[in-house]
């Protein structure tokens, strides 16, 4: 038996907003682009990890009025589970998101347990985490 992950959702206020960060800023494709009842569910991906995907939806999509008003709480407070991202130029990649325009949280630097990273805002307030393995 294998077991893979599929796709990951991130809660956005804006989805457009939001492709603008994902897309244009850290290079993922975008796979898919589906609306309904006033929602949109949009994919991005990266050939890099063929069939994982990052789904950006609204707070309240697919979601009762309450439980979509308890999501948009909690990511107003900038509290949602963050992204970690790797990649193999922490340094080029610090700086293709930096002048996209994103918040930077956290300039590249080394850790302790052996890999360097970086972190930003998304668009909606989303901790986004990019690493780069140690060198061997």
């Amino acid at each position: 038996m294998t077991i893979a992950l599929q796709f990951t959702n991130v809660t956005v206020n804006d989805v457009d907003e939001a492709i603008g960060f994902y897309r244009d800023a850290l290079g993922l494709d975008v796979q898919n682009d589906v609306s309904s009842g006033g929602h949109r569910w949009v994919t991005l991906g990266t050939p890099a990890q063929p069939g994982l995907g990052i789904v950006l939806s609204d707070p309240h999509a697919g979601r009762s009025q309450a439980d979509g008003d308890t999501m948009q709480e909690l990511l107003t407070k900038g509290v949602l589970p963050m992204l970690v991202f790797n990649t193999d130029d922490l340094d080029a990649t610090f700086e293709t998101v930096r002048a996209a325009g994103a918040e930077v949280l956290q300039e590249p630097m080394d850790m302790g347990w052996g890999q360097r990273d970086c972190a930003f805002r998304d668009p909606s307030g989303n901790m986004v985490r990019i690493a780069q393995a140690a060198a061997a």
